[in-house]
């Protein structure tokens, strides 16, 4: 046995995580890549373990919400690059977004309660009733009930379109 090769102990020098010295390194295999995601899983466990929102966390709670996160964010952004692609644009911007998620029923209920920055106010499509007042205006108009917008009230819409 040569001394030399073996070590002082007479066992094989091992290096860095229990691999023989000189050794090829494996490569090293991230959660994200395992679950074959996109999303960080490593990081949302840390911010998941940092927010402090449970005492413990589990192994697949990250993995989880990691692809629960990315399957939200891939909806959103196909619905905004659809809506674009109908305003003739190649670059989403922030109404494009906000045009996705309110024209989506089940979007719109999830983030009823965000506002998106950048944004204008979303279009607003007449209710039923006010398409009533609105048509009661124009008779008034027509008749001439009154002269500027300014000088009716609700009550004269109310008569105008038969409510009583």
């Amino acid at each position: 046995m040569d001394a030399s090769a073996a070590g002082a102990g007479g066992k094989a020098k091992k290096g860095a995580a229990g691999r023989k010295a000189g050794g090829p390194r494996k490569k090293s295999v991230t959660r994200s890549v395992k679950a074959g995601l996109q999303f960080p899983v490593g990081r949302i466990g840390r911010y998941l373990k940092k927010g402090r929102y449970a005492q413990r966390v589990g192994t697949g709670a990250p993995v989880y919400l990691a692809a629960v996160l990315e399957y939200l964010a891939a909806e959103v952004l196909e619905l905004a690059g659809n809506a674009a692609k109908d305003n003739k644009k190649t670059r989403i911007i922030p109404r494009h977004v906000l045009l996705a998620i309110r024209n989506d029923e089940e979007l719109g209920k999830l983030l009823s309660g965000v506002g998106l920055r950048g944004t204008r106010k979303p279009p607003t499509f007449p209710s039923p009733r006010l398409s009533v007042h609105v048509a009661a205006a124009g008779q008034m108009a027509r008749n001439g009930s009154f002269r500027s917008p300014r000088s009716f009230s609700m009550t004269d819409l109310h008569s105008a379109a038969g409510y009583e």
